[in-house]
């Protein structure tokens, strides 16, 4: 991958932005994909993407690195074989089954639901103010214009349509392997939250989402029952980071001492 440098498009706050962002940060907090503190992290909270590659990509920087073309486009590839991705969606589902599309149908054509769509996910991903509405318009739509696919199987088909969607468009999502994780993890988390609102299950996936992200631990700066109170992997892993010695079978409270003395 060569060096980026970001933002490549300057990205600004919408509607939903940070309210999204807020709420995904507790979840991932909750589900230790997060450090507690993170809500309170520059890396995590910025709009820009980080041009260290080893650093993942949020979900709400992905428009520095893509823009709007690459973003729009990404449901719906057209006959013109150079354009990106919302576009490439929609004209999968107007080819699918007539219980899928019509629904879809009902709302509007194909340009209705790409520049809707479109919209959200700008809004979201730092394009600035697109989606009009915010959250109230998002739910009222899935509340009663898609409500007939608000369950399992229509989750499964959407995810299946979506994927396919992504796997057609990699060469359009530029040369960080980042997007597509971070586009995986954008939808993962909007599908979880369909799925407790609606009452559904399903286990298909989008594929790899970004990865825990562990926090950074400064001992010098730790009450000596906070570090008592780390579990012993995180210890481990902290003490390891910070270039200390032992032995692999060394017990947590050994763990604990090496820790007080730095």
């Amino acid at each position: 991958m060569p060096n980026p440098s970001y933002p490549a498009y300057t990205p600004s706050h919408g509607y939903m932005t940070e309210k999204i962002q807020q709420k995904y940060i507790a979840a991932a907090i909750k589900d230790k994909k997060l450090p507690e503190n993170a809500h309170r992290m520059p890396e995590i909270l910025t709009l820009n993407a980080s041009v260290n590659p080893s650093k993942p990509l949020q979900f709400w920087q992905l428009y520095s690195v893509l823009g709007e073309k690459r973003i729009v486009r990404l449901l719906f590839l057209t006959q013109y074989i150079n354009q990106y991705i919302v576009q490439n969606f929609y004209q999968k589902v107007y080819r699918d089954d007539p219980w899928f599309r019509s629904v879809f149908a009902k709302i509007g054509d194909t340009s209705h639901h790409v520049r809707t769509q479109s919209a959200m996910w700008l809004d979201v991903m730092g394009g600035g103010f697109k989606y009009h509405g915010a959250e109230f318009r998002l739910n009222f739509h899935h509340q009663h214009n898609a409500i007939e696919l608000m369950n399992k199987k229509g989750a499964e088909r959407w995810i299946k349509l979506m994927v396919q969607t992504l796997d057609d468009t990699t060469e359009y999502m530029t040369d960080d392997p980042r997007v597509r994780i971070s586009l995986n993890t954008f939808l993962t988390y909007f599908t979880a939250k369909y799925v407790e609102d609606f009452g559904f299950q399903t286990n298909m996936m989008f594929g790899v989402t970004n990865a825990p992200m562990k926090r950074k631990l400064n001992f010098m700066n730790m009450p000596d029952s906070e570090i008592e109170a780390l579990p012993e992997a995180e210890l481990r892993e902290a003490l390891v980071g910070r270039g200390v010695h032992f032995s692999e079978q060394a017990d947590k409270s050994t763990l604990i001492n090496l820790a007080k003395r730095l």
